[in-house]
Order: structure tokens, then C-alpha cells, then sequence
């Protein structure tokens, strides 16, 4: 077991701080890289594992989930037969930390195209725009990034010792802030031909590169968000067993209002962990959903983000006015799930995605 209920105890134990001082996980980092957690594994596992890494330290999980998206690409292209990111695997394996530098300011086409621009220069590609939210900042070596050119879009890796790598001292927000995820700015960096993953043109596109970012992505940001979920709805039920009514004299589990609070919350989240994990294994196994992956995978994304924001305002309501202190755990909790809806594919995206599956192009 790579997540022993010691070492969760320990990254339960520093996440307050880490919020409150607005600090990078250096320390989670250190002992999940100790325990094995960041080598390549089944996306299954990693849809498992992050989500119980977050139910104890939600911006830990997060951070990490970028790793993890990219030996989940490199996994998925390796298992159909497509050895270009093998590289990332190994480099995974010997401790390299890879960062998601995809998203960009007023780009709300995603992976579709990208302000970043990419020129061709001897031995390689030459990039320079601005990319956010870039967790892992401090400690990335390796980040994937993407830029145009013409009518393409250039996919690679830069190393962090690249020149023209700029990481700002800008990430102070209201919720996920041991992410550390600055801004990075590219001005000329250079990603070498053997770095360069993929050459796509502008639009969408199902080549196996981009589905293993969207099954990787979703899968395991949907994890993360159940699992913040999980433990919301734990402190809510430990609240109203401990809490009395001076009416009635009977703990708040007793309530009959508060009961189906806790019941319709758990409902809401039982649904989660089917679909999360049917999805994941179809991933490991190579299963053809054709052209609805898209739409399932979107679809699942979006229900975990948005169940995990009803779990969590059902577990303040019934907890009492104590979760609302800055320094509780579930006020972090609330502010933490807002995240969720910042992440990619945003609502009208997703719902013009099943709209399109199901009744063509507008």
C-alpha cells in the first residue's frame, strides 16, 4: 500500500499550515515521491489513490494530479502502441517531477489553440507566451507546454533549467494554495526536437495524444474532487452525532431534516465512484467508446466538481456556525471545492460537447 494511513495521518497533519501560510506541500512531496507515489501506474490506481489523498489534503492532491496526468498520457499511448513518450515513463520512474503548463489567459478554446507562440529554430522549437496556473511551480522539472505556429499546434516539454523560463511569485487565492500553481512565462524557450511530442492542427482533435490529456485530466480532477467530498460528508456526520438541540435534547443525527441533508449528500456521492472507475479501467484496458469518450468523460468531470460543491454546502449547513471559522477544516473544504469549476472543460464547454454528440455540429 503506497497511501498508509500513517503517511495520510502526517499530510492530513500539515495541510492547515500549508493553507494558512500559503506554502508549497515540499514536505507531502517528499515522502509521497519516498513511497513510490509518483512512478507510473494504472490510471485505476491513480484514480483511487488520489482520491483518498485528497480526503486528507486536497491542494496535495491537486499539485499532484499534474504529474500524474502525464505518465497517465505517456501510460495510455503506450498501451496502443504509440512509444513516443516512453521517454516520460522513464524520466518519471528516475524522479522527475512534470508539471501541466497548458492554460493560458482568455484561451477558452483549451487544447483547441493557444495564444502561446511556437517558432522553429535549429534543433528544435522556440516558445514564448504566458501559461497559468502551473502547479507544482517550485519543484517541476520537467513542464508540458503547447504553443501555434501557423496553422499547427506544437506540443513539447521544456526542462526548468531552459532559458527563458520565468516562474512568478503570484499565486495567493482563496482556496488550493499549496498548489503553488504561479504564473509561468515563456520568452524564447527552447524544447528540442526529441522533447517535441506532438505537431496538431488548430481545432479539434481525437488523436491518441489529446485523448490521453482529456481521460488523464478529467479522470483523475474528478478524483480529486470526490475525495474532497468524502471528507466533508465524514465531518458532517461526526458534527451532528456530537452536536444537541436545547429543544428536543437529542443530537442533531436525530433531526429529521438534518438526516435527509446527510442521506441526500451521500446519495449525490455514491454515484461518483461507479463511473470514475468504470472509466478509468475502460482507459487501462483500451476500451472503443468511439466518439462518446468525449462526452463521458466531460460528463464525469463535471459531476464530481458539481457533487462535490453540493456535498460540501450540505455538510456546512448541518455542521453549525463553528465551520464557518477560517481556521476549520470544512470552511478549507469550501473553499478548496470552489476550484472545481475553474478547471477544464468549463459548463457551457461540457454542455456543448454532449449536445454535440448526441445531435451533431450547430
Amino acid at each position: 500500500m503506497i497511501l498508509s494511513p500513517e503517511l495520510l495521518d502526517r499530510i492530513r497533519s500539515r495541510a492547515a499550515g500549508y493553507d494558512a501560510e500559503n506554502a508549497f506541500f515540499a514536505e507531502d512531496l517528499s515522502e509521497l515521491r519516498a513511497a513510490g507515489y509518483l512512478a507510473p501506474r494504472p490510471l485505476l490506481e491513480v484514480v483511487r489513490d488520489q482520491r483518498l489523498l485528497a480526503a486528507h489534503a486536497p491542494a496535495t492532491a491537486l499539485g499532484i494530479n499534474m504529474h500524474l496526468v502525464w505518465t497517465g498520457v505517456a501510460r495510455a499511448l503506450v498501451e496502443r502502441g504509440d512509444t513516443s513518450l516512453e521517454w516520460v515513463l522513464r524520466d518519471a520512474a528516475a524522479g522527475e517531477l512534470f508539471a501541466f503548463g497548458n492554460s493560458e489567459p482568455g484561451n477558452d478554446l483549451v487544447l483547441w489553440d493557444s495564444l502561446t507562440t511556437a517558432t522553429p529554430v535549429d534543433g528544435g522549437w522556440s516558445f514564448s507566451g504566458t501559461k497559468i496556473f502551473t502547479s507544482l511551480a517550485p519543484a517541476w522539472t520537467r513542464l508540458g507546454i503547447f504553443g501555434r505556429f501557423e496553422d499547427s499546434l506544437v506540443h513539447g516539454f521544456i526542462d526548468r533549467s531552459s532559458p527563458g523560463v520565468t516562474t512568478l511569485n503570484d499565486w495567493d487565492t482563496l482556496g488550493m494554495r499549496a498548489t503553488q500553481s504561479h504564473t509561468t512565462v515563456l520568452d524564447g524557450a527552447f524544447v528540442p526536437a526529441a522533447r517535441v511530442s506532438r505537431v496538431l492542427p488548430v481545432g479539434p482533435n481525437a488523436d491518441p495524444f489529446v485523448f490521453g490529456i482529456f481521460s488523464s485530466f478529467l479522470l483523475s480532477i474528478g478524483s480529486v474532487y470526490a475525495g474532497i467530498a468524502d471528507r466533508a460528508l465524514e465531518l458532517a456526520v461526526s458534527a451532528v452525532g456530537s452536536r444537541k438541540s436545547m429543544k428536543t435534547g437529542l443530537a442533531y443525527s436525530q433531526d429529521p431534516d438534518i438526516r435527509w441533508r446527510i442521506a441526500d449528500a451521500a446519495l449525490a456521492l455514491d454515484a461518483l465512484a461507479p463511473q470514475l472507475e468504470s472509466l478509468a479501467a475502460d482507459v487501462d484496458e483500451v476500451v472503443d467508446h468511439g466518439a462518446d469518450w468525449f462526452r463521458l468523460l466531460v460528463g464525469v468531470k463535471h459531476r464530481a466538481t458539481e457533487t462535490a460543491r453540493h456535498v460540501v454546502d450540505q455538510a456546512m449547513r448541518v455542521a453549525g456556525g463553528s465551520g464557518y471559522r477560517s481556521t476549520s477544516e470544512l470552511a478549507r473544504l469550501q473553499r478548496d471545492v470552489l476550484a472545481g469549476i475553474y478547471h477544464p472543460s468549463d459548463t457551457e464547454s461540457i454542455h456543448a460537447t454532449v449536445a454535440g454528440n448526441l445531435l451533431g455540429s450547430l
